[in-house]
């Protein structure tokens, strides 16, 4: 009887793989996105049958092209949802033999992250709408290095062009990233930077010296009023996405900002934990904005 080999250690055989068009697309799409649950890969990559995806990438873990970051284990539902998987060294040595690198499209820091689980919310969240895009001819994803490519040169030249500049301070996003509409005479684009919400930071405190989550979204307020979107990256609006990790979070939000004047280009949408597989809803169902109606992400 062949021994299952564990989730969490590598046991590698040391057996030659034959590498197919399907493994570089999965080391491709965690060029992108650092940290994603097999569900997503396998959106991604497809196959006819998950459990057969499920084992490859098992294959190509305990080889060594792929990684599963020990920080998942520490979630309480580690043992029954999808694995999270990152590149390893023999999937980075491969794409550089064969130039087939490409850049992130986060923000994400190459080395271990004190709030991973915050990562794996923020992949998850771009994944899941670069998915729903996908599945329209009208629509394309526009990722932060093509964005890049065109802002203006001070802003290229920054060791941090991703930070939008205030006149008191900055905003760093979670994710920054534009939708192309197309389907019509004219094409029309929306910028959006995304924030993944786990609940950590107060929503808002008495003393606005101290963080807050409605101090931030004031602070992307700021920078909408000043054009900073404009100005640093070349982008014509600038849409904030809150994405809440519960339903009791996103009610505490919409409540807090309708004490406010409407901001229409703030959105706000609650998981309630959904991450195991892709949630396209992000992107086909309307979002809610205090005192205003919803607005649909997925036409301009």
């Amino acid at each position: 009887m062949v021994q299952r080999r564990s989730r969490m250690h590598r046991t590698p055989i040391g057996t030659h793989i034959a590498l197919t068009p399907r493994d570089f697309e999965i080391f491709r799409v965690l060029t992108r996105y650092r940290y994603l649950r097999s569900t997503y890969l396998h959106a991604f990559a497809g196959g006819a049958s998950e459990t057969r995806f499920k084992e490859r990438l098992c294959v190509l873990f305990h080889e060594g092209y792929l990684d599963r970051p020990s920080q998942q284990w520490q979630f309480a539902d580690a043992l029954h949802a999808p694995v999270v998987y990152e590149l390893g060294e023999g999937a980075k040595r491969i794409l550089h033999e064969r130039g087939d690198t490409s850049d992130p499209w986060t923000f994400l820091s190459p080395g271990a992250h004190r709030q991973f689980a915050h990562s794996v919310m923020l992949c998850a969240c771009l994944a899941s709408i670069e998915l729903a895009t996908r599945d329209r001819d009208s629509l394309r994803f526009i990722p932060w290095p093509e964005i890049l490519t065109r802002v203006p040169e001070a802003t290229r030249a920054s060791p941090v062009p991703f930070r939008i500049p205030l006149s008191c301070g900055g905003i760093v996003p979670d994710g920054f990233f534009g939708i192309e509409y197309g389907g019509c005479d004219k094409k029309a684009y929306r910028f959006f930077a995304l924030e993944a919400d786990r609940g950590t930071m107060p929503v808002i405190r008495s003393d606005k010296r101290q963080t807050s989550f409605f101090g931030k979204l004031s602070a992307y307020h700021d920078a909408i009023t000043q054009r900073a979107h404009k100005h640093h990256l070349g982008v014509p609006n600038l849409f904030v996405l809150t994405v809440t990790n519960s339903k009791t979070r996103l009610s505490e939000m919409v409540r807090t900002f309708s004490d406010h004047s409407p901001r229409p280009t703030f959105l706000f949408k609650a998981l309630d934990g959904a991450l195991a597989v892709p949630v396209l809803d992000l992107f086909n169902t309307p979002w809610e904005r205090p005192n205003l109606p919803s607005l649909p992400m997925d036409r301009p």
